[in-house]
């Protein structure tokens, strides 16, 4: 038996035991990887094509799920297939990691769906998310995916890039603990069991210079380490992060593909990661295509591998055949080229696939597996709805329009662009959208998709017959079909009508999503002028680089109002006096201002998946609460952009009083809706704030005093003082003055999600260590001074109904490598009577 295959022994030894064995060659294919599509014919996997392909082993295979494989079953057949080829048809049988997308579901046919990041943001609920997670995790593992390119930790602060709804939100706090979560849930405690999660896109991918996709980064190194890598120390310090993808964006002139001052310096030195890093696809290649900073092929492999790159994805461009030739010939030392296939074998030794290659064909274990999630995905769904504002209209009853009225049978008319579709609740990283995709590629409807490219050339006729085998009934019905089909997924119309089925139901689209698609505004008003009430689905589409879309990636937008006929559209209805509620789809933040003057009533949907309309029918009836609270800020026009919770006292909407320069001349500074708002059908009140230090939990009678070592207690209490249950996410904000450098006026440090009955109440006490309050001094090292510290403790980062203070005391302390990153919480519940 070879030392590599000692099952005891560490996966790090095991590793360095194959790395002796290998030639040149051998580890330059471990650190790219292979577009599978190719590989299979009718008759399951093509020799010839994976002898050319896979001879001398490989790193990664990209999704298969994406790309056809209509079942579970037959996913993971294929895994298997081409598992036993590497393990008894290549020389040193190195199993390969399988990557697959399931930011929010793994990107396959037959697998739970939930709903967006962003909507799982508006949850506030980690624990959800963390269970979620769980489920990809077998799901993946149960298909033979061992590494998932999700989540994303970016901080979203600027609403015209187009990717906004694949993240956590603005806030750092906010995307740090559900980017724990969600690495803990997806990796597990065993990674023998687990999947390797990959934190995306590192760094400043997401604040880029005019809120374009790939431009270059505004942040400064200061900003970068405090907002932007927070979320992934996070991650790596907290739940062990296994893997990274670098942004495609290039930081202080140089791209990040190949800045070994991100990479490694401040990734893997300040950081403290240990995994491996990936490339976003062809992030190698456009060293050299679209950024210039590399001549040819061969110097932006070496550029990448340089930098710390260790994976290029998703097939060799500089590394593979001309990472090998540039060893050979002494442009790249060897030792480099190690470094990076010694991680890619201790990852596939710690996952176990060289002691369990081949995963369970058995389709009723699968079926178990693939069928798990259904009701954490309605109660997600249900969580993320935020009710924006109500004028009394919600929830919906009969004697709205006129309490001496009540007609049989009640009306309720919907009307707008999304009172009748479907697919619009699955925005890119969902299987719907990655088959929409595949569809407009193939069908040429968008023949030159940036990235695609390489799915369908070169491939052998086998391979194109078994695609269109494959694809034939996907592409033969409507995507909405598909989907009802597939995720039991049904119309906000269809919705209502199982909900209410005492109701008469109509409807009308009145416009498009976009101005340019046909519009009948008279006809939906007609509807409405009909109706008790009217529903107004309205927002944007997200697509996958496919086309009439509002957002997803490469649609970045320099306005972000609603569309204008849209508006008409919402005006015209409101003008026949009929008690209206607004429901908008959107991943991004909207510029909603022109909708709210009209439109009292007001909801944020987001893109909840297959559940979406079922739980807005179950808020809009009054079944559930709309228990969503915003992870993002609303502006109030496009020009305010970027705004959000945490800008710097001076500076945005967060100036004092002595600045004589307070904003804008023609709209207020503040957002329409702030970071954290979100209203709810009760009521809660807030009381017997107590502050006080270290962990005996005492109160203070004066200003409590906390060592800058220490940690400090925030007690109170949150009473439902309404007539029925609800939903309350509290939240504490801290603002702290530091020498010589600015910090947030409005700090999040912590934040619990209650749901309490009628007239109960619960005691709420956050503990938050002095070293989550570090900053990067004026010196570069991360420090916290002794000063005063305000507390604010409220229902958003606008309405805040409890104020207190502390203060640290001792000497200036230095947490470079001892910081902390979420705070504690603990909640008694108690019946008031």
């Amino acid at each position: 038996m070879s030392r590599a295959d000692d099952t005891t022994r560490s996966p790090e030894a095991r590793a360095d035991e194959l790395l002796r064995q290998m030639t040149v060659e051998e580890k330059a294919q471990q650190v790219t990887g292979v577009l599978p599509i190719g590989l299979f014919g009718r008759a399951g996997l093509i020799r010839a094509e994976a002898e050319r392909l896979l001879g001398t082993g490989i790193g990664h295979v990209a999704p298969l799920g994406m790309l056809s494989h209509p079942s579970p079953q037959r996913l993971a057949r294929s895994v298997n297939e081409i598992q036993r080829f590497l393990l008894t048809g290549t020389r040193l049988g190195i199993p390969a990691l399988f990557h697959v997308e399931a930011l929010n579901g793994v990107v396959s046919p037959g697998l739970s769906g939930f709903p967006t990041a962003i909507a799982l943001a508006a949850t506030w609920n980690p624990a959800g998310v963390e269970e979620m997670a769980g489920i990809l995790r077998r799901q993946a593992r149960a298909v033979g995916h061992t590494f998932v390119l999700s989540p994303v930790l970016d901080v979203a602060r600027d609403a015209r890039w187009g990717r906004v709804h694949e993240t956590y939100g603005e806030d750092p706090y906010l995307v740090s603990a559900m980017g724990v979560a969600f690495v803990r849930g997806l990796q597990g405690a065993d990674r023998r069991a687990g999947v390797i999660a990959t934190g995306k896109h590192f760094l400043g991918y997401s604040l880029t210079e005019a809120g374009q996709n790939m431009a270059r980064t505004t942040a400064g190194p200061r900003e970068l380490y405090e907002v932007y890598a927070r979320p992934f120390e996070a991650a790596i310090r907290l739940a062990g992060l296994g893997a990274v993808m670098n942004s495609y964006s290039e930081v202080d002139g140089v791209p990040v593909a190949a800045s070994h001052a991100l990479l490694t310096a401040l990734l893997r030195e300040r950081l403290g990661f240990t995994g491996s890093v990936v490339s976003d696809y062809d992030a190698v290649r456009h060293l050299h295509t679209r950024l210039g900073v590399a001549r040819d092929a061969r110097e932006a492999g070496t550029l990448a591998l340089a930098a710390g790159l260790d994976v290029e994805l998703p097939t060799p461009y500089g590394y593979g055949p001309v990472l090998a030739e540039a060893v050979r010939c002494g442009a790249v030392p060897e030792e480099q080229l190690d470094r990076s296939v010694r991680r890619v074998l201790r990852d596939k030794f710690a996952l176990g696939l060289f002691d369990r290659p081949y995963v369970d064909e058995d389709p009723v274990v699968i079926s178990q597996v693939a069928g798990e999630g259904t009701e954490l995905s309605r109660d997600l769904a249900r969580q993320s709805v935020t009710l924006l504002s109500n004028d009394g209209t919600l929830p919906l009853r009969r004697d709205l329009r006129d309490p001496r009225e009540r007609r049989d049978p009640w009306r309720i008319a919907v009307v707008g662009p999304h009172a009748e579709g479907v697919s619009f609740a699955f925005p890119p990283y969902t299987y719907p959208a990655a088959l929409d995709m595949l569809r407009a590629r193939i069908t040429g409807e968008r023949p030159a998709i940036p990235g695609t490219e390489h799915l369908t050339s070169d491939l052998t006729p086998e391979a194109l017959d078994l695609l269109r085998d494959e694809l034939t009934d996907a592409f033969a019905r409507p995507i909405d079909d598909y989907i009802r089909a597939g995720y039991g997924a049904c119309s906000l119309v269809e919705a209502l009508r199982r909900a209410a089925p005492e109701a008469e139901v109509t409807t009308a689209p009145g416009c498009g999503v976009l101005d340019c698609e046909p519009a009948d505004i008279p006809a939906a008003v007609a509807v409405a002028a009909a109706a008790d009430v009217v529903i107004l689905a309205l927002g944007g589409r997200a697509g996958w680089f496919t086309a009439r879309i509002t957002e997803g990636e490469g649609c970045d937008r320099a306005e972000i109002d609603l569309p204008a006929h849209q508006v008409a559209l919402a005006r015209a209805v409101a003008a026949t006096g009929i008690p209206c509620v607004g429901i908008v789809h959107s991943g991004r933040p909207l510029a909603l201002t022109a909708l709210a003057e009209v439109v009292p009533t007001l909801l944020y949907a987001y893109y909840g998946g297959p559940h979406a309309a079922t739980v807005l029918a179950d808020v809009l009836l009054g079944e559930v609460e709309p228990g969503g609270r915003l992870p993002v800020s609303l502006p109030r026009h496009s020009g305010q952009v970027p705004i959000y919770a945490g800008q710097p006292t001076g500076t945005g909407y967060r100036r004092t009083a002595q600045d004589m320069h307070r904003g804008y001349q023609d709209v207020p500074g503040t957002p329409l809706f702030p970071f954290g708002h979100g209203c709810g059908y009760t009521d809660f009140a807030y009381s017997d704030l107590t502050i006080s230090a270290g962990e005996t939990g005492r109160s203070a009678s004066a200003v409590a005093e906390v060592d800058g070592a220490g940690s400090v207690n925030i007690e109170l209490t949150v009473r439902n003082t309404g007539e029925r249950a609800g939903d309350e996410v509290v939240q504490l904000y801290f603002a702290d003055q530091a020498t010589g450098v600015t910090r947030p006026a409005r700090e999040l440090v912590g934040f619990t999600r209650l749901t309490l009955a009628a007239g109960t109440a619960a005691t709420v006490r956050f503990t938050v260590a002095m070293s989550q309050l570090g900053y990067v001094g004026p010196a570069g090292a991360v420090i916290l001074e002794p000063g005063p510290v305000q507390v604010f403790v409220g229902r958003s980062s606008a309405d805040l109904r409890l104020t207190g203070a502390f203060e640290v005391v001792g000497e200036p302390v230095t947490l470079d490598g001892r910081r902390t990153y979420l705070s504690g919480v603990t909640v008694n519940r108690r019946h008031t009577g």
